[in-house]
């Protein structure tokens, strides 16, 4: 215990001691010096354990140690305490209370400390402030005030420098990285901090945070006013600044710097975006920590100690930086949450209200932002997240669609309409998107919930077109989800939903008052189309409503319709999933068409609007989809008779079916038997029944086209239907009658065939079939006659009969035909009478028609013609009208011949017949060919011929014609005969005869033993010039392959394999050596073309191997061969190279591939293709074989690019540009160079074609280059090589410097590309050289006529200003400015002083207004978007832009008048205030008015783009803009006024800058320059009339020199401003104006200017003398005024008749400046009588003068003006003498003022305003009146008189006034 006693005593001692000691001191400098030495110690022994101790310490340091305001008081005193932390007391003392004292005299010494001795200790006190955190974060935060504090001084070096990237070692953060994360992540919270103290927490900020960053609840810790306190304001801006210096990484200082550009001050936000710029790409955003730090300042953390959600500003940076990272979409419940509080305003639920709802434009962009992250959402999720993430979401964001209204939408603020209906929109989108990536819990459900909804939307939603078609995106990304089969139940729903939304009409209400405002039906058959299989046949009943409109209807929903009802269109909208190709996979059932029988039934059941089964009325609704819905039926039916795979669902799928139907025996007779089979079932009889009736009602009832297409499809089921079917429906013949009378052609056709077939039938209804007949007999036997209609009726009926006896007579037999033998020859005479008279082609059309369905009958025949119509004439006739292309007369001269015999007499006739079919040969249509083959076939065969496969559309089994035994043999021989010549329009007529002889007679035994001889003449063909020859040859060999048996099809393949190879002498189609193949040119080589066999033989020998000349031969032996593409293809030649003998003499010799590679690439068409198809047989692995030969192609090419062939230079662009599209960069990286230097000269090619085709590579070359750039990564890299010897290319005298305008042109494209494409790292080396090449080149994207147009604007009707303007317009809204400002961001610290000496040179030199003007942009954005790095070189840019304010253009002048404007922002003082002397010498130095302009331009935007330093240096600046403001130039006085309007706020501005202006104007006033003279002079006024009435003494000392010195001098437009002015000033009391010398100088002045002669000036002038005469009641200026106004009265009485003058001073002198001068000279005159200092007799004089000149004018003018001003001066002088008259006037006063009585009555005359001021004048005087009586009875006779005549009420009322005014007597 002693022990322990003497310890405690000890150290209480020592402290005694020291206590002492500091006690005993007399002087600051001891004080200083002891607590050096025993401070700390003394400090330390606050840790000690005893608790006396402790005590007496802290007793000493309260009461010894000087306090804060002691030590105020003694500013000499040192603290030594402050640099106690140096010596690690605080740092290493974990006590508690020894830090908290530690603390307190570090606070107090700091401020004491010398500059450099605080910043010193900054490394010390960063030094392991994290760790001080840990243990105590109370203190941690006044360490981290002082480093606030200290921030304020510390001046950081400029960024980039070598001092700024040793601060980071120098403060210590390199060697311990927890402080610089520590100190960077509270200076991020400091900028999150405001100084609301009323709360706990703030944005981003929990209690915590907020009590550290205020010292613990210190109230004083920002307020600046305040001993210790801080402005917020300025701390954040130097902690920012500190942050964007080297001491802190990308990484450290990325959130700060976000937190900071989100600010609303510029000033953190610029330095924000700034190094946010620079450190996000050193940031990952898939960090988990970053991520988790995101969530949590963007949502808050929960409870009431935590932080409250980020500003709405932060959250949409927040957003942005989330919306690049895809771990960010893991955050399941944060981003629900995002999503609900974006959207809607709820409560956090702990007492802290989120209802943040910031409005306006803050949020419109934060819920953008929200929705452009569930896009990202949607996108990028892993499938397990958005499908817990999709519902929630998705139901906020209906939540907030209905919560402005739904369907119809509420807009509460219509200032706020369009960012509600905007955010609407992205609504829409967004729930399209999210419920596309979670089908399954959004879209795929029982109910179809969402899809309703939006469907619901789509059709009322009224919000407009935007929203509407955000609705249909939406439902077009729902429509994604669509993919996998749906269950029935699912499908049926769907079914369902689609059919209500196809019905919708515009107009119907549903529901609650739910009006139906927009269509549903497109996006309805959308879904039709994509989500229901091909079967489904409620669906395709769907399609056919889509087209129920017609041309009413959208033409894209017609589409839709029709493609719903095409099987290949439906393929290409749900294509196969890859694996799926097979027929049998499951996923293929959709595929399936839909059942025959169903489909009838849904379409023309007794449910259907087109109820055939209920009535066969006629009356159709919905005609426009009627034709399309029996098309589809009948299309199905026939796809169902057909087998399996019999018709290949493409885009021709129509086609196929009917050329099936009408030209494949085998499929006709399968539609047959299958269309028995149906009538065998009642319930498919039915089907086919109705759709019977259904087609013939659409004859009947449709419009031409559509009645067309029904009849088409009945024809065809009548023709190939059972009996049964044709005979129910022949009772219903009399509905044909009017089609077949109709005006449409085709309708006529086709119903014609169909009475035919029907009335033909047994069953058909012989009494109407007897009507129908009668008629037709009767208008066609009009047909002479008729005209209009008639004529169309007639054309009808000719068919009619024609084909009715056609199939009368194939059904009939011989005994029935007998009774009808004389109306068939009626009918057959009536068409031959036709044949031989008419002259009409439609009647001839019908009788050639007739001839050959009679013919087919033997209706029409050899022996039944009558000698007036002999065989030979008719066919004389027909042959006449097939020489004129008719097809029919062709086909009827086949007919004729099929019933001529072969061994009678009428084989003459036959084969007169046959040469007049070959003579059609001269006819140049190859379709008429086509029909004479047909017909040649028919004569030949008869109906064995296929020809006639689908004339026989009856159930007859056999048909007669005259026998054929040797025909078909004799017209081959002549075919083929004329195949062997040389004429080649019979050559070409005669390959198609015999194409038709193979085709429809090849089946014969007689044509089957000819085929080897139809091949050899159709090998003749392969070599011909002709590519229709070609083709046809290529389709005649592959039928004679397909007639023959498989020993003919050996024997062919041998032929044609040997023909080719050259390996048959005895076959036809060999070629000489010397036999042309090619045109000269169309396949070149390296020093010529191929044109021979010789020239093809010598290929082989360019690639060095003769050997090969062997295997070439096969490639010569046809022309076709290397021409035609069919040919080559159709045979299989390509194998005849595929084999491994070519492959051996490939592998030995690789030069083939580098001839053959570059001519695929030839610009002949056919050499194209044929190099291709034999590159494809001799390449089998093209990638492996290219590869493997790359250099050596690639050198082939590029050693041909700039041959002699034109072609050979243009195959070699297009083959470059193939090889290097598909190839890494590093493969031919090495020639890049060379590929760019050949490819630019070649771009310059004399020929078009060669110049296209090196753009074209020069494209794919850019392409490669930018898609690089803009990959990333590896590929960027590569890319980067390349773009460094790309770049400098294009910037060479080959690219942008090129004489050739196209290259030229394509240089900058690309240079644009790549600007766009690339990353800062790769293109910074070369912005400075770029930016200012750009601005060179910003004129050529001008025309060139432009400044032409310019000069002469006027002629054009617009001004050069208007032109230039639209110039600015473009230069802002160029694409290559935008490149340039792209360029600028990549730039920093040591690029831009690189930029300095391009951008001077592109100012400097630039020509035409484009690049002049951007080179303005360019500084402009540099000191906007760029200060921090461009401040340094600001006062240079500043110096050069001032020297292009001068420019001739105005509008250059003004850009970089604007320039300087936002240059000022960065500039020193010193170059701001040289900027306005430069404007001062301009305005003052120069006669120039244009400089005096630009001066007020300069100054303009000084104020505008830089006001905070304008208001700095005001002074300087203010009285220059307040003196030329009053520039008589209008435009510089406009300028200098919008100045002074944008700084001052009022008058009081003038007097503070009083002397200045005054001694500024008084240099100017006596400048031999008028203009800057009247300036001044109207400064001068301007400054007067802004002290107001009062102006003080000191004001008028300033004042009266430059007034005096300003009125002086003759008058000028607009000196009589400065007169009111100066009257203004006299009448002032100051002590200038009570100087009597000084006052007679003003009078001097005043009368000096009333006697000026000018007559625009002296109306003023006597003005102002009428104002002064009256300043002062002790002068007497009566006379002097008479004097001066007397004469001008007389003269202007004198002149006032005229009507316009000429002044003595010249110039126009009008009536009313007469008026006006007479009405204030009167009044000067009235007012200057002084009754206060004449005496009586001089009153009376005075006022005599006046009255006479008065009375004068009162005679002579009868101006109301005049007269008003009389009466207000009387009134003024009436007044003061009831002041001065005391005592009873003199008699000649009181006769001289009756007569002024006089002077108030009597003028009836006047208007009612001067007669009221006559009145106002009477009751002046009528307290006058008491003074005399005979004043008073004058008064009051001339009051009663005016009285008694007066009507106007206000006029009586003033005299009453008066009257009432007078004393009583």
């Amino acid at each position: 215990m002693a022990a322990s006693e003497t310890a405690e005593a000890k150290e209480l001692s020592l402290v005694g001691k020291v206590e002492l000691r500091i006690a005993l001191t007399d002087s600051d400098a001891k004080l200083e010096s002891l607590l050096h030495i025993y401070l700390p110690p003394l400090l330390l022994k606050l840790a000690s354990d005893h608790i006396a101790v402790r005590n007496k310490v802290m007793d000493f340091s309260y009461q010894s140690i000087p306090t804060p305001i002691s030590m105020s008081q003694k500013s000499h005193f040192y603290m030594p305490a402050c640099q106690h932390q140096d010596k690690a007391t605080y740092k290493e003392n974990t006590n508690a209370l020894v830090r908290h004292f530690d603390l307190l005299y570090i606070q107090q010494g700091l401020e004491r400390l010398a500059l450099s001795d605080r910043l010193g200790l900054l490394p010390t006190l960063v030094n392991g402030i994290h760790q001080n955190y840990e243990e105590s974060a109370r203190h941690t935060s006044s360490l981290f005030n002082m480093l606030l504090k200290l921030l304020h001084f510390l001046t950081l070096p400029p960024r980039g420098s070598v001092d700024d990237a040793n601060l980071r070692q120098q403060l210590g953060f390199g060697q311990i990285v927890e402080d610089a994360r520590f100190v960077a992540t509270w200076l991020g919270k400091l900028i999150l901090f405001n100084s609301n103290l009323s709360a706990k927490r703030l944005p981003g900020l929990d209690v915590d945070d907020c009590s550290f960053l205020q010292l613990y609840n210190k109230k004083d810790t920002w307020q600046p006013g305040v001993d210790g306190g801080m402005n917020l304001v300025e701390t954040k801006v130097v902690a920012v600044k500190f942050l964007a210096s080297g001491a802190f990484t990308d990484t450290e200082r990325f959130l700060p710097a976000l937190f900071a550009s989100s600010d609303a001050n510029s000033r953190l936000s610029d330095i924000g975006d700034d190094m946010l710029k620079r450190a996000i790409p050193a940031v990952s955003l898939e960090d988990k920590n970053t991520l988790d730090h995101i969530f949590r300042i963007y949502l808050g953390t929960r409870g009431t100690e935590g932080s409250v959600p980020a500003p709405v500003p932060l959250q949409t940076k927040l957003l942005g930086l989330l919306c690049r990272s895809k771990r960010a979409t893991s955050y399941r419940n944060e981003n629900i949450q995002i999503v609900k509080e974006g959207l809607t305003a709820g409560s956090l639920g702990d007492g802290f209200s989120s209802r943040r709802t910031a409005q306006g434009l803050e949020a419109s962009k934060l819920r953008t932002q929200i929705f452009a992250y569930t896009n990202w959402l949607a996108r990028v999720s892993d499938p397990a997240d958005i499908t817990v993430i999709a519902p929630n979401i998705v139901s906020q964001l209906r939540e907030y669609i209905e919560s402005q209204g739904w369907p119809t939408y509420h807009d509460s603020d219509s200032g706020q309409s369009n960012h509600g209906s905007n955010l609407r929109s992205l609504g829409y989108e967004s729930i399209g998107v999210l419920a596309r990536a979670c089908p399954a819990r959004l879209i795929l459900d029982e109910d179809l919930d969402l899809l309703r909804w939006l469907f619901d939307s789509l059709s009322s939603d009224p919000a407009g077109k935007d929203v509407s078609l955000s609705i249909e995106q939406a439902l077009s990304s729902v429509l994604g989800a669509f993919g996998e089969p749906l269950s029935p139940e699912l499908e049926g729903s769907i079914e369902g939903l689609l059919l209500h939304n196809m019905q919708r009409q515009v107009g119907d209400v549903e529901g609650a008052n739910t009006r139906v405002v927009r269509s549903t039906r497109y996006t309805a058959v959308r879904f039709v189309n994509r989500c229901l299989p091909f079967k489904n046949i409620t669906a395709r009943w769907m399609n056919v409503l889509a087209m129920a409109g017609g041309a009413k209807e959208r033409r894209e929903l017609l589409e839709e319709g029709r493609k719903g009802l095409d099987p290949y269109w439906y393929r290409m909208l749900n294509p196969a999933k890859p694996g799926a190709a097979e027929v049998s996979h499951p996923d293929n059932a959709k595929y399936d068409l839909p059942s025959f029988t169903d489909l009838v039934g849904q379409f023309f059941g007794k449910d259907s609007v087109w109820n055939i089964v209920r009535s066969q009325d006629i009356l159709l609704p919905m005609t426009d989809a009627y034709a399309p819905a029996i098309l589809f039926c009948h299309n199905i039916l026939i796809s169902e008779a057909l087998s399996p795979g019999a018709v290949a669902i493409d885009a021709e799928w129509n086609q196929q079916l009917e050329t099936l139907i009408a030209n494949d025996e085998r499929s006709r007779e399968r539609i047959r038997e299958y269309l028995l089979a149906l009538v065998a079932e009642p319930a498919t009889k039915s089907a086919l029944e109705i759709l019977l009736v259904a087609a013939l009602n659409g004859v009947v009832a449709l419009e031409s086209k559509g009645a067309a297409s029904c009849g088409h499809c009945l024809l065809t089921l009548c023709s190939l239907g059972p009996d049964s079917s044709v005979g129910s429906l022949a009772r219903s013949i009399s509905f044909l009658h009017s089609p077949i009378l109709s005006n449409n052609k085709s309708l006529r056709q086709t119903t014609s065939r169909l009475f035919g077939i029907l009335g033909s039938h047994e069953r058909c209804p012989q009494a109407k079939l007897q009507n129908m007949m009668d008629d037709f007999n009767l208008k066609a036997g009009a047909w002479q006659e008729a005209v209009g209609s008639d004529y169309f009726q007639a054309h009808g009926s000719i068919l009619a009969l024609a084909y009715y006896w056609s199939r009368r007579a194939l059904r009939a037999d011989a005994s029935a035909m007998c009774k009808d033998e004389a109306q068939v020859r009626a009918a057959v005479n009536l068409v031959l009478g036709i044949l031989s008279s008419a002259h009409d082609i439609t009647l001839l059309d019908a009788a050639t028609t007739s001839v050959f369905e009679l013919g087919l009958s033997r209706s029409l025949s050899p022996e039944s013609l009558t000698p007036s119509h002999n065989p030979l004439a008719l066919m004389k006739k027909l042959s006449d009208i097939a020489e004129k292309g008719n097809e029919n007369a062709v086909r009827a001269l086949g007919s004729f011949a099929m019933q001529c015999g072969e061994d009678s007499a009428e084989d003459a006739i036959l084969r007169q017949i046959v040469a007049a079919l070959c003579k059609l040969h001269e006819v140049r249509e190859p379709t008429i060919h086509f029909a004479v083959g047909e017909a040649l076939s028919v004569a030949a065969a008869g109906w064995q011929s296929k020809a006639l496969v689908a004339a026989l559309d009856i159930g007859a089994t056999q048909v007669s014609s005259s026998s054929r035994n040797t025909s078909l043999s004799w017209i081959l021989d002549e075919v083929l005969e004329d195949c062997g010549t040389t004429k080649p329009a019979l050559r070409q007529a005669s390959v198609i005869w015999l194409l038709c002889l193979v085709q429809f007679c090849g089946h014969l035994p007689s044509m089957r033993e000819r085929l080897r001889d139809c091949q050899v003449a159709f090998k003749g063909f392969l070599a011909d010039r002709e590519s229709l020859n070609q083709e046809t040859a290529s389709r005649g060999l592959s039928l004679v392959y397909e007639k023959g048996d498989r020993e003919l099809k050996d024997d062919l393949v041998r032929d044609l394999v040997g023909s080719f190879t050259g390996s048959s002498a005895n076959m036809s189609g060999r070629v000489s050596g010397e036999t042309q193949l090619f045109e000269p040119g169309a396949l070149p080589t390296g020093d010529g073309s191929i044109t021979t066999y010789k020239d093809i033989m010598s290929l082989a020998a360019e690639v060095g191997n003769p050997s090969l000349v062997y295997k070439f031969m096969s490639l010569a032996a046809n022309n076709a061969i290397w021409t035609s593409r069919a040919a080559f293809g159709r045979f299989g030649l390509s194998s005849i190279f595929s084999d491994s003998s070519v492959d051996g003499y490939l592998a030995q010799n690789p030069k083939l591939y580098s001839a053959l590679f570059r001519y695929r690439f030839d610009p002949n068409t056919n050499v194209r293709n044929s190099m291709n198809d034999i590159w494809n047989a001799l390449v089998r692995e093209p990638t492996v074989t290219i590869d493997q030969h790359f250099d050596s192609i690639m050198g082939d090419l590029l050693k041909n690019i700039l041959g002699k062939e034109w072609r050979t230079r243009q195959a070699c662009c297009a083959a470059v540009a193939d090889l290097v599209q598909s190839r890494p960069a590093a493969k031919y990286e090495k020639y890049v160079g060379e590929i760019w230097t050949l490819t630019f000269k070649v771009c310059d090619d004399i020929k078009e074609s060669v110049r296209s085709a090196a753009m074209a590579l020069a494209r794919v070359l850019v392409g490669i280059l930018t898609r690089g750039l803009e990959a990333g990564g590896s590929s960027s890299r590569s890319a980067g090589a390349m773009l460094k010897n790309v770049l400098p290319f294009l910037l060479s005298p080959s690219g942008l410097e090129s004489p050739a305008q196209d290259v030229q042109a394509f240089s900058l494209s690309a240079i644009l590309q790549i600007i766009k494409k690339s990353n800062k790292e790769i293109l910074r080396p070369f912005v400075p050289d770029l930016v200012g090449r750009l601005i060179l080149l910003l004129s050529s994207l001008e025309p060139e006529g432009i400044e032409y147009v310019r000069l002469r604007a006027e002629q054009y009707g617009v001004t050069g200003q208007q032109i230039d303007d639209a110039r600015l317009s473009s230069v802002r809204g160029s694409p290559m400015l935008e490149a340039i400002e792209r360029c600028l961001d990549f730039l920093d610290e040591a690029s831009v002083q690189e930029l300095r000496r391009p951008l001077e040179n592109a100012i400097t030199t630039g020509l035409g207004l484009p690049s002049r003007v951007g080179g303005s942009r360019v500084l402009v954005s540099l000191s906007t978007r760029h200060n921090f790095i461009f401040r340094p070189h600001a006062n240079y840019f500043l110096r050069l832009a001032r020297k292009q304010v001068l420019d001739r253009n105005e509008t250059i002048s003004a850009s970089y008048s604007a320039a300087c404007g936002y240059l000022a922002r960065l500039a020193s003082d010193d170059e701001i205030l040289k900027l306005t002397e430069h404007c001062r010498r301009l305005y003052f130095e120069s006669d120039d008015d244009r400089h005096r302009i630009v001066a007020g331009d300069i100054i303009l935007a000084i104020v505008k783009y830089a006001a905070d330093r304008f208001n700095a240096l005001a002074a300087e600046i203010l009285p220059f803009v307040f003196f030329a403001k009053h520039d008589p130039h209008e435009r510089t006085q406009k300028l200098f006024q919008e100045t002074w309007n944008e700084t001052v706020g009022g008058s009081r501005t003038v007097s503070l800058y009083m002397q200045e202006i005054i001694q500024l104007a008084m240099q100017y006033l006596g400048s031999p320059r008028w203009s800057l003279k009247h300036t001044a002079a109207f400064a001068v006024a301007e400054a007067t009339n802004a002290t107001g009435d009062e102006i003080n003494d000191s004001f008028a000392q300033i004042i009266w020199p430059g007034l005096q010195k300003a009125v002086d001098g003759k008058t000028w437009e607009g000196k009589e401003r400065i007169l009111e002015a100066f009257v203004r000033f006299a009448r002032a009391e100051n002590t200038v104006t009570k100087d009597e010398q000084t006052w007679a100088q003003i009078q001097k002045i005043m009368l000096r200017e009333s006697k000026r002669d000018n007559q625009a000036y002296r109306p003023h002038a006597l003005s102002c003398l009428a104002t002064y005469v009256e300043l002062r009641d002790s002068i007497d200026l009566a006379t002097e005024v008479y004097n001066i106004t007397a004469p001008i009265i007389e003269n202007s009485l004198a002149r006032s008749d005229e009507m316009e003058l000429d002044s003595q001073s010249g110039g126009p002198v009008s009536k009313t400046m007469i008026e006006e001068i007479l009405a204030n000279a009167h009044a000067a005159l009235l007012r200057s009588v002084n009754p206060h200092v004449q005496s009586s007799e001089d009153l009376s004089f005075s006022l005599s003068r006046a009255l006479a000149l008065t009375v004068k004018t009162f005679s002579e003018s009868n101006d109301r003006k005049v007269h008003d001003a009389i009466y207000d001066a009387e009134q003024s002088l009436f007044q003061k003498l009831q002041k001065a008259i005391r005592q009873s006037p003199s008699e000649t006063l009181v006769n001289v003022l009756i007569e002024y009585l006089k002077t108030l009555f009597g003028n009836g005359d006047q208007v009612e305003q001067t007669r009221i001021k006559a009145a106002e004048a009477a009751a002046a005087f009528a307290p006058l009146s008491g003074r005399s009586e005979r004043w008073r009875a004058a008064l009051i006779d001339g009051i009663s008189s005016a009285t008694t005549g007066e009507r106007s009420v206000p006029v009586q009322e003033s005299l009453q006034r008066a009257r009432g005014a007078i004393p009583d007597g």
